[in-house]
């Protein structure tokens, strides 16, 4: 099979699977959420990336899937520093915005993730893409310019709260692009998850205790009612280290825009 055939069935196999595993950790999540009465998104996202760092771990240094490698610079300890802290912005911002705003809103405001996207890229990296791509995403940001006036339950400070996390998360993906591809600082996905992980739960913890104050005594009430619960949320955050994987994959193997356009159709 010749070379570039080879490459593109193995970008649509990466694709396939972060797909399955997004799938995958938002039926777990709805169904902790609301199932179980489990309404902790943030502690949520900090057990989703206790899990990255330990399966990254053990797969780095006791299975050795991939080599160590290590951090080379400060300038690159601050940016996957950066890489965790937008990535916690991104979350607990969209948490936000979704006590002022429909779902349904939330992500229509969403769709214009692309559109950050190929600013940032640009403003980033000076990558400029084709002058359609960019004609394409005028009528997403147009569309959601119009929805927003028309929004019966629009809410000031949660467009503000969701729109931040928009570009939050179209940001993190320009910078894990370039953390993945520069020649001076690039990591592969599972050292980069390796590093980022630890970062975002200490991020992570202070902004539960205090958005989610009663999280641990409510936690442990759950666990010794519901007996499948624990069980749950390993195989949640497992299948959250899978995504978070494999979305590190697909943008090193094809861009930060192509993965933001595939997440919007996929949403």
């Amino acid at each position: 099979m010749p070379s570039s055939k080879k490459e593109a069935l193995f970008i649509a196999s990466l694709i396939a699977l972060w797909y399955s595993s997004n799938i995958g950790v938002l039926l777990l999540n709805k169904f902790l959420l609301s199932n179980y009465g489990f309404r902790f998104p943030i502690f949520l996202t900090m057990c989703h990336m206790s899990a990255c760092a330990i399966l990254s771990y053990l797969s780095i240094v006791f299975l050795k899937i991939v080599p160590l490698q290590v951090v080379k610079s400060r300038p690159q300890l601050l940016k996957i520093a950066t890489l965790s802290v937008v990535f916690c912005g991104s979350v607990v911002g969209g948490n936000i915005s979704l006590r002022y705003l429909p779902v349904s809103f939330n992500q229509a405001v969403g769709a214009t993730t692309p559109f950050f996207t190929a600013v940032f890229a640009y403003l980033m990296t000076f990558k400029r893409e084709a002058w359609v791509t960019y004609a394409a995403l005028v009528p997403v940001v147009v569309g959601v310019i119009i929805a927003s006036g028309g929004e019966p339950g629009f809410h000031l400070f949660g467009f503000i709260m969701c729109i931040s996390a928009t570009a939050a998360r179209a940001f993190k993906s320009v910078l894990q692009g370039i953390l993945l591809s520069s020649e001076g600082e690039k990591l592969n996905s599972m050292n980069l998850l390796l590093y980022m992980s630890p970062i975002a739960v200490l991020v992570l913890l202070p902004a539960a205790l205090i958005i989610e104050p009663n999280v641990l005594d409510v936690t442990l009430e759950l666990g010794r009612k519901h007996q499948y619960m624990w069980l749950l949320l390993l195989l949640n955050s497992t299948m959250a280290y899978s995504a978070n994987l494999t979305n590190f994959l697909v943008t090193k193997h094809t861009s930060a825009l192509t993965l933001q356009v595939w997440n919007w159709l996929a949403s």
